[in-house]
């Protein structure tokens, strides 16, 4: 496996991962359209501290996690996906994803991670535990973090 920053790779891929996850594995009420940061990564994400990586298993796209800058040392973990086949401790995908999050906003000094996740993500819930992400209520979100409205649940990450 191979985790690289985004840069300048096909947008259409990323999309379908993602909404695929989202929409026909887990039913969320989302689509591409309601998610324009995906066809923007570079604009979107990489500014600041803020970074988008990239799993592939050889060619294929299996994973993806997204870090955005909303300034004053604060951070938000986005667009956490793995394709299925590659979830679990087998191939560590999501592990390695989330180190180099962490890695990297340390090395940038982030001083807080927040994120917002649906509440039928429940592998994930206990993923974002595991990884001493504390869950917050929403009114404890900073304003400047971004949620999607399909967000239920919240999670804190500090240094």
């Amino acid at each position: 496996m191979q985790i690289i920053p985004f840069c300048d790779h096909d947008t259409d891929s990323i999309v379908d991962l993602i909404t695929t996850i989202q929409i026909n594995e887990f039913g969320v009420q989302t689509s591409a359209d309601q998610q324009p940061d995906l066809r923007t990564i570079s604009d979107f994400y990489q500014q600041g501290v803020g970074n988008f990586w990239l799993a592939f298993e050889g060619d294929e796209l299996v994973g993806t996690i997204a870090l955005l800058d909303t300034g004053d040392g604060v951070c938000a973990l986005r667009k956490m996906f793995v394709k299925k086949e590659y979830r679990g401790k087998k191939y560590g995908v999501a592990a390695a994803l989330m180190q180099i999050l962490i890695d990297w906003s340390r090395d940038k000094g982030v001083r807080e991670i927040y994120l917002g996740t649906v509440d039928v993500y429940h592998a994930a819930h206990r993923f974002y535990e595991k990884n001493e992400f504390v869950e917050i209520t929403k009114a404890q979100l900073p304003e400047r973090v971004p949620v999607m409205c399909v967000d239920v649940k919240y999670y804190r990450y500090s240094f």
